[in-house]
């Protein structure tokens, strides 16, 4: 929802996964899945105004934090030069209760680390060699799903373009084994923020100073 609402504004945004989701769905191999879910990928960001999605190639379910992925991270920061970096909840648990994936803690760190990493030019030099200069132009991290919100995004008016973007990702929501509804999450999230923040609906978000 919030994405939407930012192209709209004429706002670029720019996806960097780490990986094609494709240990994701229990009844299909990964050789299958990996390629289906990166064309819903696609025409999910194209239905928010996203135009690029990029992926590093990581082993869904077994990603590790650490230098190689701070570098990648880093490197597409200098590549798209953004003012502000979203990433997910690097936290043990999401919610509070519910253990959060590890693939999620360890992209969520390395992306904290990799937005200062890009702006320091004696850290990974050789990206300098691929003509990637320094970038410390990133003022803030965003970090969606934490416990600990400090601010909110008002997405009143853009629920059925989030709840259409999700529903491009058909074999995942298939691949659960029972109904799910994704305007009922979404307005859920979207609806409990919201009257945090004083408005129908509303993104929570926790916004790093970098």
């Amino acid at each position: 929802m919030a994405v939407a609402k930012w192209t709209a504004a004429g706002k670029q945004v720019t996806y960097l996964l780490a990986t094609r989701g494709e240990a994701g769905i229990d009844g299909m191999d990964p050789s299958e899945a990996g390629p289906l879910r990166e064309v819903e990928e696609r025409e999910s960001a194209a239905v928010v105004g996203v135009e690029v999605v990029e992926f590093l190639d990581h082993r869904d379910g077994v990603v590790e934090y650490g230098l190689p992925l701070r570098r990648e991270v880093a490197a597409a920061i200098r590549r798209h030069r953004p003012d502000v970096v979203l990433t997910i909840n690097h936290e043990l648990t999401f919610g509070g209760e519910m253990l959060n994936m590890a693939d999620h803690r360890h992209v969520g760190l390395a992306t904290l680390d990799a937005a200062r990493d890009a702006g320091n030019r004696w850290i990974f030099t050789d990206l300098l060699d691929e003509g990637l200069e320094p970038w410390n132009g990133v003022r803030w991290v965003g970090i969606s799903a934490t416990t600990s919100p400090t601010h909110g995004v008002d997405v009143t008016g853009f629920l059925d373009a989030g709840v259409a973007s999700l529903e491009c990702h058909r074999a995942y929501i298939d691949g659960l084994g029972r109904d799910f509804d994704a305007r009922g999450m979404l307005e859920g999230f979207a609806r409990g923020a919201g009257d945090q923040l004083g408005v129908e609906h509303a993104l929570a978000l926790q916004v790093i100073q970098v």
